[in-house]
């Protein structure tokens, strides 16, 4: 799996020694419920969910450059037969999800890491589009997507969100590969 690099960040593979501190940042419950999975119970959740979850061929930790060692976040782009945002067999397609730990809210690390997971999708992987949704009242993923160009695709209601047993109203959006290439032509 590659490790990708920022100005500010590195995105990495998950390793086993990172579920200390996954559960130090996905206890909190600002974090899990919003993104409509629940806080982790303890260290031994979070590495069931390194082990189990977050080993898809594109998962990465989030980590700073100045500390490679120490994960803070998740950025994954889901690839076919995982996504229920486009066809199961459609290679050509991907769903951004990420999160990243209270701490470190509101220094533009989410849309700097998702910056580089799409110019990845785009340039690497030859992707023609990557999804991106939010459940209801999720405003701060609302606002990253619309700050990353994210176009509205649909809104839907009653979204079984299976990890907390309830529905909610979900927003899809879409970037194709020629909208990224003019928000970046510029």
């Amino acid at each position: 799996m590659t490790t990708l690099q920022t100005e500010r960040l590195v995105l990495r593979p998950w390793r086993e020694s990172d579920a200390e501190t996954l559960y130090e940042y996905a206890k909190n419950p600002n974090i899990g419920p919003a993104a409509g999975w629940p806080p982790h119970k303890d260290v031994e959740d979070s590495l069931g969910v390194i082990r189990n979850v977050f080993n898809g061929p594109e998962d990465y930790a989030i980590a700073l450059a100045s500390d490679s060692d120490t994960a803070i976040g998740a950025i994954a782009l889901t690839l076919a037969g995982g996504s229920t945002l486009f066809p199961e067999d459609d290679t050509t397609q991907a769903e951004l999800g990420f999160w990243i730990g209270e701490p470190f809210w509101g220094h533009g690390y989410i849309p700097e890491a998702a910056r580089e997971l799409l110019r990845h999708a785009f340039e690497d992987l030859g992707l023609s589009a990557v999804w991106c949704a939010y459940y209801e009242g999720n405003t701060k993923s609302a606002r990253v997507q619309q700050k990353l160009g994210f176009e509205p695709v649909s809104v839907t209601p009653n979204v079984p969100v299976p990890l907390l047993h309830e529905v909610r109203t979900g927003h899809e959006n879409r970037m194709t590969r020629a909208q990224w290439e003019q928000l970046n032509a510029k």
